[in-house]
Parts: structure tokens; C-alpha cells; sequence
């Protein structure tokens, strides 16, 4: 049988130059599975340029394939494999930027890649494909702030969650990392107050959250105490420019753990996590890619999401924004996120599922 051809978009230095071409056509190794790629979705982190690149990822080796979000359907497994078969639908995390990984057969944006079995998830039909590539680096990173040991470290998401009484404050709630940690935090048995711009706050409350309050109001940090009242907090996500600060001010007003998660790539965290700490309150810089290698992953993407996804339970969050068709619409969707989106996540079609080699 021929092997078929692949192709990916590759970034050719760290200033961000990318160009088409013919890649490797990918075997998978142990514990590893071959995706077909139908949809990739765009992250911040595959936007940046320049010295912010080599300071975000400097083990990074060029030419490259970047890309962490990819869904499709299975076209070889590794040896021993049995939980898939050629031709499931699934969407998973593609791990080639990650320090541990740093492969271009690893890298989302191509027609066929390498992805990690233990951070890979069946796909109900009724989830499409563009639907499905908002998930992987928005779940991964929720799932790292809220489980991670080193960070809020909460029980791990069930499909029948009991209450517990607690709260989790999720601020910047509509963003894909927001999304998701509204609706993994409620899966773990725990009440959200979260943030949002209020023109946002309908879609975060259908996502979960009890209380939605706009991030702009200056009076925002007394109205969250207010709402958590004599509930224990379980911790904060952090999510955005100047979230840190005001979890911070919410955190030395309130009874609980005094964890903070912060998902902002700020170099100042980690002094302000420093100056923090005499005041009793923890906090931590997550790592989005830290689940590829900790039990986290399988927990959330073998254990969780295909069941969560088929009843329901879970929902690709936010709703995508197709961009166009072809690996070569990706730069475009990189440049129109860094212009900004809002409660949406831009998807490129790479092979409609009509189309067939």
C-alpha cells in the first residue's frame, strides 16, 4: 500500500517566517497513534515572534512544525495499541513544542502527526471536527492550574461530581483556558464565580458558572468577596493581563487556600509570587503542556473528556471561528488573533471530511 504524501506549514526561524512544503510521513512508536488532521485551531503561543519566542521556548530547534490543537481521525497506531482503531474520530493535544518532546512529527499544523496516546480523546459524532480543535492547549492548561500538584492541585473532574461547597474563582472565564476551567472546576464538585466582559457573561453562566461579574467594574474585587461570602475559596485561575492582581486582592479577603494559578505569561509573576508569600498566599505560573507528561493528561483526556463529550457533560468551549481551508490559512489566523478575539477560538479547516486522497 503507498504511503501517503504529507505536508506541513513549517516555521522556518524564530521571526516567524512559514512556508508549506513536504514533511515526513510519520510511524508511530509506542504509546503514540497517527492522527489525520481535519481542523487545527491557533494559540497564542504559536503567535509569538521574535525574542519572545526564544525566551517562551528556547529549546526549540528550526525549521519546525508548531501547533498544539488538532482533530481528525486516527490513521496508524503503535505497536500494542489497542484502545484505537484506524479511523476513529479524535481530538488531541500535539505535543512537539514541549521541552520533553521538541520534534517537528509532533507539531499540529500538518495533514498527518505524531500525537501522544494519554493525551488523545475519542469524539462522539455529534462534535465536529472544527468544534473539537478548540479543546486540547484550553483543557490541558485549565486542567494543569486546577490538578496540577504543584499548583491548586483540586480532586479531578468526575462525570457525577457531588457538591462540595466550595468555590473556584475563574477570572477571565470567556477566554479558552477560561472556558474550560469553569466547566473542569464544576465537574470537580466545586461552585465558580468567574469574569467575563459583560456582553460574555450568558455564554460563562451556560458553561457553569453560578455568579458572572464584568472585569472592567471597579468595584469587581469587593463584589466577588461579597458573592463567596462565608464559602471556603479553593483557589483562583488567574487568566490575562492584570488578573493576577486581582485574585490577589480576593485571595487576602477571603478564607481558604490562598492558591492562585496564573496563566499569563508575565516575567513579573514569579516576583510577585515571591512578595505573595508573606502574606500567606501561593502563587504559581501554569504550563500549559505540563499534563502531556503528568498524570493529568490521561486523567483528563483517556479518563474524562470522551465520555463527558458523548453525554454532554462537557462542550467544546468557546464556540470555534472557521478561518479558512488549508494549512497555508494558518498564518492568517495567527495575525488575526494577535488583532484580538473575544469569547471564540479561529479554527482552520485542513481537509474537509468530504474529501478523500
Amino acid at each position: 500500500m503507498k504511503t501517503p504524501t504529507n505536508e506541513a506549514l513549517w516555521l522556518l526561524d524564530v521571526r516567524g517566517g512559514f512556508e508549506v512544503r513536504t514533511s515526513t510521513h510519520p510511524t508511530p512508536g509506542p504509546g503514540q497513534v497517527v492522527v489525520r488532521v481535519r481542523a487545527v485551531a491557533v494559540n497564542p503561543v504559536d503567535a509569538i515572534t521574535g525574542p519572545f519566542r526564544r525566551l517562551v521556548t528556547p529549546w526549540m530547534r528550526y525549521p519546525t512544525v508548531i501547533g498544539s490543537d488538532v482533530a481528525g481521525e486516527i490513521a496508524a497506531v503503535g505497536e500494542g495499541m489497542t484502545r484505537f482503531e484506524v479511523g476513529d474520530r479524535v481530538v488531541g493535544f500535539a505535543a512537539g513544542q514541549e521541552r520533553l518532546r521538541n520534534n517537528s512529527e509532533e507539531g499540529g499544523f500538518q495533514h498527518y502527526v505524531t500525537v501522544l496516546e494519554r493525551v488523545c480523546a475519542e469524539l462522539p459524532d455529534s462534535v465536529t471536527f472544527e468544534q473539537a480543535a478548540v479543546l486540547p492547549l484550553g483543557v490541558s492548561t485549565a486542567a494543569a492550574g486546577l490538578y496540577e500538584k504543584d499548583q491548586l492541585a483540586l480532586p479531578l473532574p468526575t462525570w457525577s461530581p457531588s457538591p462540595r461547597g466550595e468555590v473556584v474563582l475563574v477570572w477571565g472565564a470567556s477566554t479558552s483556558v477560561g472556558s474550560n476551567a469553569v466547566q473542569l472546576a464544576r465537574a470537580s464538585g466545586y461552585t465558580v464565580i468567574a469574569t467575563a466582559g459583560r456582553q460574555n457573561h450568558d455564554f460563562v453562566r451556560s458553561l457553569g458558572a453560578q455568579a458572572v461579574f464584568d472585569y472592567r467594574d471597579h468595584e469587581v474585587d469587593q463584589q466577588i468577596v461579597e458573592a463567596i461570602g462565608h464559602r471556603h475559596l479553593a483557589g483562583s485561575i488567574a487568566i490575562g493581563a492584570g488578573a493576577l492582581t486581582h485574585a490577589l486582592r480576593i485571595a487576602g479577603r477571603t478564607s481558604g487556600t490562598r492558591r492562585i494559578a496564573s496563566a499569563y505569561p508575565d516575567p513579573l509573576t514569579r516576583v510577585r509570587s515571591f512578595l505573595a508569600r508573606a502574606r500567606g498566599i501561593r502563587v504559581t505560573s501554569i504550563w500549559g503542556g505540563t499534563p502531556v507528561q503528568s498524570p493529568v493528561g490521561p486523567a483528563i483526556f483517556r479518563d474524562f473528556l470522551p465520555v463527558a463529550l458523548s453525554t454532554g457533560q462537557f462542550r467544546p468551549a468557546p464556540d470555534p471561528r472557521v478561518f479558512g481551508i488549508g494549512l497555508d490559512q494558518v498564518p492568517g489566523a495567527l495575525a488575526a488573533l494577535r488583532a484580538g478575539v473575544s469569547a471564540t477560538k479561529l479554527v482552520v479547516t485542513v481537509t474537509p471530511e468530504e474529501i478523500h486522497p
